[in-house]
């Protein structure tokens, strides 16, 4: 099993399938990283030699953030949306979406359950 940037990578997927189970890896850049190494999009991850795992490390470590980085950075910009005050930051801080969709109805996977109100009947 390969081990790329933290991450173990399933044996039986394809190398650019494989390689978007890394936070931050989608399937264009893992196409990208494909034909930069060289390797065919068809061979598989337990097909890889040792010097194609170590060269897409490489390419990975130089020229993305992945994993830990990502997730920290990510988080840096919501905290400091939420320190601003600003309109967005206060959406991120109450749980609402944060990109104008309406909450009168839906929004469901941000606002949580739907709670009942007392004495509400209509």
């Amino acid at each position: 099993m390969a081990r790329i940037a933290g991450v173990n990578i399933p044996n039986q997927k394809r190398v650019p399938i494989g390689l978007t189970y890394i936070h931050g890896i989608g399937r264009t850049k893992a196409l990208e990283i494909c034909t930069r190494v060289g390797i065919p999009t068809e061979r598989r991850v337990h097909e890889m030699t040792d010097d194609e795992v170590l060269r897409v490390r490489e390419v990975i470590d130089r020229e993305y953030t992945v994993e830990g980085d990502l997730r920290r950075s990510v988080a840096m910009n919501i905290k400091r949306l939420m320190d601003l005050g600003c309109y967005r930051g206060l959406r991120h801080r109450r749980g609402l979406p944060v990109r104008g969709q309406r909450t009168h109805t839906n929004a469901r996977t941000r606002k949580g359950p739907a709670r009942p109100i007392a004495g509400k009947k209509k």
